[in-house]
């Protein structure tokens, strides 16, 4: 185990062990590939082929240094060709009776000191094992796909993996210009275990028809920054092997969160695995196409779903970021806004704050001087609500608390004429209970703006059960007007954003709490292999521990599943004064401002 890993087979010449091969061959490997069926091994030359040849074309190597690359991968039908091999590397499908068999196999061919690594992502590797004749040779090398393009690597170690061996894997991966990351052997591991549960989430949402599989996907990138919507990445993965991932995941863990929704059995019975088949949640021009196709779900035009009413003029309540960025919003799209405080002092900083933000834009040149100029002969700085008499929308933006709210809205319904819309952008407490505070709940709608308001795209659009038909689609039109993507959501515990991303930053803070992965750890398996912009303990000390803990505790109280309550070690964060970047203090320590 302490010799170098110069000549590797890879067993199994699927998407997933092509991109292996590649990588290494390009590191200068001896690369011998293994599938049993001959069109899969001619498929993986041939791609082989196709990716140094696009390389020569982008100069990133030499015609000769692609030669010999190619020169360096042999592929057979038959495992005794990987007898020669210092480690095997197995990616055939994902079941243990298919893993075993090839285990038990290569016991009989390898050296006795070769390494076998399996590429499960969701098996036991210390089943695979126990199996072995050599159990200590055996470890996980998780890669991410497009192995080409993703940097992170998983090594897997067991209760009876050499230490040894996981260090020349270790040394391998660094070679070729991964980033390792060590864990233990749990289903999922950390990117999988992390990124799964997300998913089957995102796929009983859509079950429900809480939300349109167009909406689920656009406020997950628009609201996360995420480079793919939840039920796209599910079709890229393969319903298939998602559903598989889960099964194994909620055998350790029986969390009701890992319980594959319905629909992933219901399309994987069907045939209906993704991009590989042609369809999935979505349908795509050609079988392994990226292109999607129009089908009797896509939605249609925007301006279909009726006419609202009209809006000239917008009133928002606050004085704080929030209510500042969307006052800043509604006016460089043209509206005359007032903005309304508790008092005219703080109104006037308000709008102080909002020329500040407007005078960077001129400086970064994304508007000029008369724009900003004029956006601010819109703004109207109040210090009461007596001022919204005559708008035709007005929006709160108070602090997140019923009470507060529903007072408000309260004033809202005696000061504002009739027909005006009247809006909340909470984005947890339901908006069923701002509208009871009124007289006129028909008027009343949730608009959920992400921060900073005025960069982020995304508006969730939460109609209640009481929402009148032409207020939902003032808003819509009122949202495209000022440039933002709105996403439809019913008024439930965290609409779409929330109820997806909190369960996933409450399972990461569960990782930690039961020492299975580093802070570190978890949030580059999450940059490099997830494509996350920030780890969720970056995230989570950025948006604050007693924001996240609130939301938490909301989304646990509304669905009551056990798998929802929040982790004992953020409530302790919490309770010790540990907020985030705020405080200087949360998961990690921050220099004091």
């Amino acid at each position: 185990m302490d010799t170098p890993l110069s000549t590797i087979a890879v067993v199994g010449l699927g998407t997933m062990g092509t991109g292996i091969a590649d990588v290494l061959v390009r590191a200068g490997r001896e690369v011998v590939g293994i599938d049993v069926s001959e069109s899969a091994a001619a498929r993986a030359v041939a791609a082989l082929e196709a990716s140094t040849a696009r390389a020569v074309a982008r100069e990133r190597i030499t015609e000769d240094e692609r030669q010999d690359a190619l020169a360096r991968f042999r592929v057979y039908s038959d495992l005794q060709a990987a007898a020669a091999a210092d480690l095997v590397i197995e990616v055939v499908p994902e079941t243990y009776e298919t893993k075993q068999e090839v285990f038990r196999a290569l016991d009989g061919i390898v050296r006795p000191d070769a390494v076998i690594a399996t590429g499960t992502n969701a098996l036991s590797v210390t089943r695979l094992a126990a199996d072995s004749a050599h159990p200590e040779r055996v470890l996980g090398l998780h890669f991410f796909a497009p192995v080409q393009a993703m940097k992170l690597v998983e090594v897997v170690s067991s209760v009876l993996t050499d230490p040894r061996a996981v260090a020349a894997v270790t040394r391998l991966a660094e070679e070729l210009g991964k980033e390792p990351v060590a864990v233990g052997d749990r289903a999922g591991f950390i990117a999988d275990g992390l990124l799964f549960g997300y998913l089957n989430q995102a796929a009983a949402m859509y079950e429900a028809r809480y939300a349109s599989r167009e909406d689920i996907d656009a406020a997950m990138k628009l609201g996360c920054g995420l480079p793919m919507g939840p039920l796209e990445l599910l079709d890229l993965v393969g319903i298939d092997t998602a559903r598989t991932v889960l099964d194994a995941m909620y055998q350790a863990s029986h969390d009701r969160l890992h319980a594959p929704a319905p629909i992933l059995k219901q399309l994987s019975e069907a045939g209906l695995t993704g991009r590989k088949a042609g369809r999935g949640f979505y349908t795509y021009a050609a079988p392994g196409s990226a292109e999607k196709a129009a089908d009797a779900l896509t939605p249609a035009a925007e301006g279909a779903g009726g006419t609202g009413r009209e809006v000239r003029s917008v009133g928002v309540a606050g004085s704080g970021t929030m209510a500042s960025g969307i006052a800043e919003v509604f006016a460089k799209a043209g509206y005359d806004v007032v903005l309304a405080a508790r008092s005219q002092e703080k109104a006037d900083a308000a709008k102080a704050y909002i020329a500040k933000s407007l005078a960077r834009s001129v400086a970064k040149g994304r508007m000029t001087e008369e724009a900003r100029e004029e956006t601010l002969a819109r703004i109207a700085p109040a210090g009461s609500l007596d001022a919204f008499a005559e708008v035709d929308l007005a929006v709160e933006a108070v602090a997140e608390d019923l009470a507060i709210k529903q007072e408000l809205f309260g004033r809202l319904d005696k000061i504002c004429k009739p027909g005006a819309v009247l809006a909340t952008t909470t984005s947890s407490l339901p908006v069923v209970a701002c509208a009871k505070a009124t007289s006129r709940p028909q008027d009343v709608i949730g608009m959920h703006f992400f921060n900073p308001a005025p960069a982020m795209k995304l508006v969730e659009i939460v109609r209640t059960v009481l929402t009148a038909d032409d207020v939902h689609a003032t808003v819509r039109e009122v949202t495209a007007k000022i440039r933002k993507h709105g996403v439809d959501c019913g008024d439930r515990a965290g609409f779409i954003v929330n109820a997806l991303l909190f369960p996933y930053l409450n399972n990461a803070v569960k990782m930690v709490q039961e020492h299975y992965a580093t802070l570190d750890d978890i949030d580059t398996a999450m940059k490099l292999g997830g494509g996350y912009p920030m780890g969720p303990f970056e995230l989570l000390d950025v948006v604050g521990l007693d924001v996240s803990l609130a939301i938490e505790k909301v989304l646990h109280r509304e669905f009551r599943d056990p798998g929802l309550a929040p982790a004992p070690l953020l409530e302790h964060l919490v309770a010790a004064g540990c907020l985030g970047r705020k405080t200087g203090r949360g998961f990690r320590e921050y220099a004091r401002r």
